[in-house]
């Protein structure tokens, strides 16, 4: 079974801001670099255009008609539906699942359809002053929302991320998810939900297929690399999540969080040590978000955000862009970034990676020459007879250091070799990780 890697982009971003600059060569690109799912954030029509919507386009969470696209994204804004449908039909051509927006909690101020409506409060959550909550306890809200989800299915979507579920009725989501499966089984629900204690109540009884774990390996990761949290916390958190680990999404990057190689947060794309924790540690899924993979910045966003609220033109998104369709494009630099993705991309395509066992080795390591608990993280990852040992050196420096292998670890997954009593020496450039087969 191959490991779902989810790109996540905004059309509105992209080439020239269509749904047609999602292409052929794109989407080649795309399925070239390991990509099995793509997120297309902002495609379903949102309020634009009004004196209340944010930035000068809008929120792609404010949306306006459920039915319908957004006009700005066709070449021919009265054939955007079927510019639509032609989208989908290119990235399943392509070999590559399709994803969109499910926002059960609020629509824009100005929202409408000729489908009968949502029924609607009359005020809005936190300084979403853009939005109006949907009135669950209303007559008629469950089958609405139903009718839009699967309006959606219905024209090939393979996937919805769902935003803000831990704002909605779960009763109503386990029953939503169970009744659109009944027609569409292999539609897949991602959840977005911060509440590490809901985890297992959205995977075992709403049924959610994924969940960010934003909360989790994301916070965990992101405290390290701002230096003051441990790399111990790595390994508390996947013992916390124990079975559920496989149903979670991995990230460094999405719309509502800072670029990785931003000054807020590491200030570097080539920050490897992270993207090996986040992609190799387990089999869970894991997402890029678009431009992660050239160390896209954000310098023209706002505290470094690429912004979903505006009609921007990024230099280092289009430069992606040029390069994927043959022009220069990207720098030197951007193009070492790019590699090292690609490379590890297929590294976790491996079926040791995809699917195989993983064993912390931290715990062993505290007395070995070299290896720091706190900025260092070392694991095996296992299947059928193949095994690799990744570690990783989160600090600025470079890292020697004596990888001892227990004969535990040896019992647990049945290795089939005799552990060195002196262990493995390696050495580790800063923000990076090495991998050997053992």
């Amino acid at each position: 079974m191959s490991k779902h890697i989810i790109y996540q982009m905004l059309p509105r971003l992209w080439g020239e801001g269509s749904m047609a600059s999602v292409d052929d060569a794109t989407l080649s690109y795309l399925k070239g670099l390991g990509i099995t799912h793509l997120w297309c954030t902002g495609i379903i029509r949102h309020s634009t255009g009004q004196p209340f919507v944010k930035g000068d386009a809008g929120s792609p969470y404010a949306i306006s008609d459920y039915y319908d696209v957004n006009p700005y994204l066709a070449t021919v804004p009265s054939r955007r539906i079927s510019e639509f449908r032609s989208l989908v039909s290119r990235v399943h051509k392509h070999g590559l699942k399709f994803i969109i927006d499910f926002v059960p909690n609020h629509v824009g101020c100005d929202y409408t359809d000729k489908h009968g409506g949502i029924p609607l409060c009359d005020w809005h959550d936190y300084d979403w002053s853009d939005t109006i909550k949907i009135d669950y306890n209303a007559p008629g809200t469950w089958e609405a929302m139903y009718r839009i989800v699967r309006f959606w299915a219905s024209k090939g979507v393979d996937g919805f991320r769902c935003d803000m579920v831990e704002l909605v009725p779960p009763e109503f989501l386990k029953w939503l998810i169970a009744k659109i499966k009944e027609e569409f089984p292999e539609v897949v629900f991602i959840a977005e939900v911060y509440q590490k204690e809901k985890y297992r109540m959205y995977i075992e009884d709403v049924r959610f297929d994924f969940l960010y774990d934003k909360s989790g390996l994301y916070d965990v990761l992101r405290s390290v690399t701002a230096g003051h949290g441990t790399a111990r916390a790595i390994t508390w958190n996947w013992q916390f999540l124990q079975d559920l680990q496989p149903r979670m999404l991995n990230f460094l990057e999405n719309h509502d969080e800072q670029r990785l190689a931003s000054p807020w947060f590491s200030g570097r794309g080539d920050f490897y040590a992270l993207l090996c924790t986040s992609l190799m540690l387990n089999t869970a899924p894991f997402m890029l978000y678009f431009g992660q993979e050239t160390g896209v910045d954000a310098s023209e966003g706002h505290e470094g955000r690429t912004s979903i609220f505006n009609f921007a033109k990024p230099e280092s998104l289009r430069r992606l862009y040029d390069w994927i369709h043959g022009e220069k494009g990207l720098s030197a630099e951007e193009q070492d970034i790019l590699r090292h993705y690609e490379d590890a991309l297929a590294l976790a395509s491996e079926p040791c990676v995809s699917e195989g066992e993983t064993f912390d080795l931290c715990y062993c390591q505290a007395v070995s020459d070299g290896f720091d608990a706190d900025r260092h993280f070392a694991f095996l990852r296992h299947v059928d007879g193949y095994t690799r040992l990744f570690v990783c050196n989160f600090t600025d420096l470079e890292a020697r250091m004596t990888i001892r292998i227990p004969q535990h670890a040896v019992d647990y997954l049945q290795l089939g070799l005799n552990p060195a009593p002196a262990g493995i020496s390696l050495t580790i450039k800063p923000f990076d990780y090495t991998s050997i087969v053992l």
